[in-house]
C-alpha cells in the first residue's frame, strides 16, 4: 500500500480553511447561494465570487462543492430515508470509501447544505490503497450490519486505477458479514446509480437525479469515529 496518510489535503489548506479564514467564507457563501437560488450556474458565480474575495482554487472548489440552490437542498432531503434496514443498499464506491479515507486520515471533510459530507481529494481517474483504505472499508461494512441492510452492492468505477485491488480488498475484509455483498465493476457508475431504488453517494448529481438515498459516509463517521471537526461555512435554510 501507498504510505501517502493525509488524503485530500494540501499544506496550503491549513491557511486557506483557518479558523481565521472562515468568515469570509461564510459571507462569500452566502453570496453565491443567493445567485444559485436565482437559477445562476454554479462555476461562474464561484469564479465571480472567489475573484472578489481572490479565494484561492481550492477555496472556490470548497464552495461549488458544499454549496447548492435551496430548491435542490430541499428535494434532496424530500427522498433521503434514514433507515435501511431489510434494503439493497447500492453504493457509490468510491465516493463513500474515499471519503472513509479523509475521516480516518484526520484530513479535512466539510458539511454541505444538504447533509452530506464532501471532500476536495480530486483523484480524477487515480486511486491508491492508503494505510487508512482498511479501516475505511471494515467501518462501512460494520455500519451496514449494524443497520441490519439486507444486501450491499457497492460499485466500482472501472476507469479509475486499481478499481479490481479495492474490490479484492473489500472481498478479504466482509469475509465473515451477516448480509449479502456484490462489489461491481461498473462503467458509468452514476448512469447505473441513478436507476436504482436506493443509494448512497454524495454526488449532488446522482442525488439530484436518483429515486432514494442514504447518507451513508455521514452515518459511518457518526457510527464509528464520532463527532468529527467538519469544515462548515454553509449558510443555514428554512
Amino acid at each position: 500500500m501507498s504510505v501517502q496518510a493525509k488524503r485530500g489535503f494540501l499544506p496550503s489548506d491549513a491557511r486557506d480553511f483557518s479558523t481565521e479564514s472562515l468568515p469570509k467564507l461564510k459571507k462569500a457563501a452566502e453570496e453565491v447561494c443567493y445567485l444559485l437560488d436565482r437559477g445562476y450556474p454554479v462555476t461562474p458565480v464561484t469564479r465571480f465570487v472567489g475573484d472578489r474575495y481572490q479565494f484561492s482554487e481550492r477555496q472556490r472548489l470548497a464552495l461549488a462543492r458544499t454549496l447548492s440552490p435551496e430548491a435542490a437542498v430541499h428535494a434532496r432531503k424530500s427522498r433521503e430515508v434514514t433507515d435501511i434496514a431489510g434494503e439493497t443498499l447500492w453504493i457509490d464506491g468510491f465516493n463513500v470509501i474515499i471519503g472513509l479515507e479523509i475521516a480516518y486520515s484526520q484530513s479535512m471533510l466539510f458539511h454541505c447544505m444538504d447533509g452530506t459530507i464532501r471532500d476536495l481529494a480530486g483523484l480524477h481517474g487515480t486511486y491508491r490503497l492508503i494505510p487508512q483504505t482498511d479501516s475505511a472499508i471494515t467501518a462501512l461494512l460494520r455500519t451496514l450490519e449494524t443497520s441490519r441492510t439486507a444486501k450491499a452492492v457497492i460499485c466500482l468505477d472501472q476507469p479509475v486505477s486499481n478499481s479490481g485491488r479495492l474490490k479484492q480488498r473489500i472481498l478479504e475484509l466482509a469475509e465473515h458479514i451477516s448480509f449479502d455483498l456484490d462489489v461491481l465493476i461498473e462503467n458509468p457508475v452514476d448512469a447505473l446509480l441513478k436507476t436504482k431504488p436506493l443509494i448512497a453517494s454524495g454526488d449532488a448529481i446522482i442525488l439530484d437525479e436518483c429515486s432514494r438515498w442514504f447518507n451513508l459516509a455521514r452515518t459511518v463517521i457518526a457510527q464509528q469515529i464520532g463527532d468529527y471537526p467538519y469544515i462548515d461555512f454553509t449558510p443555514e435554510i428554512p
